[in-house]
């Protein structure tokens, strides 16, 4: 009984050295087949750059919109002023009394900072900015009111909430009115939210003109090894040996297509600054453009990756079958 089972573990202990050795050598010939299929795209360079610079190039469109709605909402987020609510106090209020606002008002869960301007502070930077200095001398009394400025929250600085906050704040007694630019909020607001749909919508078309490409050049390809192909499936290739090649170029073309969109980004960017800083000194702000970042780098690769290995899966799937050997 001892060599029956002796036995038997030999032989499960062999099943298990073949199984890991199929594995093994099926991994190193899936990569063979890919280094492969990467000297082919290098004994044609030509036709191979000429393909890479289409597929780059109509990549570097959706990643440099993707950049300028970036850098528009840095921009923006640095409108703090656009969300900001002024509360102009009642005029009958002490300034006790406006402190007590002030300190209640910063406990509301949706402001994130309360400042407060007396009416004399008021007059004084109005006769400074305004040229009227020795003509507001002759007032006889201070005319401006208290203004208590509130800045909302960033959750809260969208039209509809600073709407919302705006009529609760003016339900304080101390408050007469309350001033908010709504229409200017909105109108940022809109034109950010069409310039991301129209990232989407040029983003979405140019990546299905990519896969497209690819599906195309992969399909000229199997075109041009059609006879190979015949042969290959005459002697007993598998389907799964055939289509590799075809898919590792597909891939190949997509990881190097991504890092030639990258580059032209980098470049455009590079080149660009110079004049984005010279704009912004002109307007005395300093404002420096935003890149792409490893983490987007890495992401507009692996994009540019899964396009390419679906492009080439298209056409493989599609066109490899139909080629058989007795249409020889």
């Amino acid at each position: 009984m001892s060599l029956l089972f002796k036995g038997r573990q030999n032989k499960n202990e062999k099943q298990k050295k073949s199984i890991l050795a199929g594995g093994y050598f099926f991994i190193i010939n899936i990569f063979r087949q890919g280094i492969h299929s990467l000297g082919e795209m290098w004994r044609t360079p030509l036709a191979s750059m000429m393909t890479i610079a289409v597929l780059g190039l109509s990549l570097t469109l959706p990643a440099t919109l993707y950049l300028v709605v970036k850098n528009v909402q840095q921009v923006s987020s640095g409108f703090e002023e656009a969300s900001e609510i002024s509360l102009f106090v009642k005029e009958t209020m002490s300034e006790q009394q406006t402190q007590t606002l002030v300190k209640r008002l910063a406990l509301y869960p949706e402001v994130e900072s309360v400042a407060f301007i007396s009416k004399q502070q008021a007059l004084t930077e109005f006769k400074s900015v305004s040229g009227f200095g020795q003509a507001l001398e002759y007032l006889d009394s201070n005319p401006l009111p208290d203004v208590v400025l509130v800045t909302p929250t960033k959750r809260d600085r969208q039209p509809n909430a600073a709407r919302a906050l705006l009529k609760k704040l003016e339900a304080e007694r101390e408050v007469d009115f309350g001033k908010l630019d709504i229409a200017w909020l909105e109108r940022l607001n809109a034109l950010l939210s069409l310039l991301k749909e129209s990232v989407i919508t040029i983003t979405l078309l140019l990546l299905t003109s990519v896969t497209l490409i690819i599906g195309n050049t992969i399909r000229l390809s199997i075109m041009d090894k059609k006879e190979e192909i015949q042969v290959m499936k005459l002697v007993g290739a598998t389907n799964t040996f055939i289509h590799a090649p075809f898919l590792w170029t597909g891939i190949w073309y997509g990881v190097i297509g991504g890092l030639f969109a990258f580059i032209s980004v980098a470049l455009m960017m590079w080149w660009l600054s110079s004049a984005v800083s010279s704009v912004a000194g002109v307007y005395q702000t300093s404002f420096s453009l935003i890149g792409l970042t490893l983490k987007e780098f890495g992401l507009l690769v692996l994009l540019a990756t899964s396009l390419g290995f679906i492009g080439s899966y298209l056409s493989v799937n599609r066109y490899i079958k139909e080629i058989e050997p007795d249409k020889v």
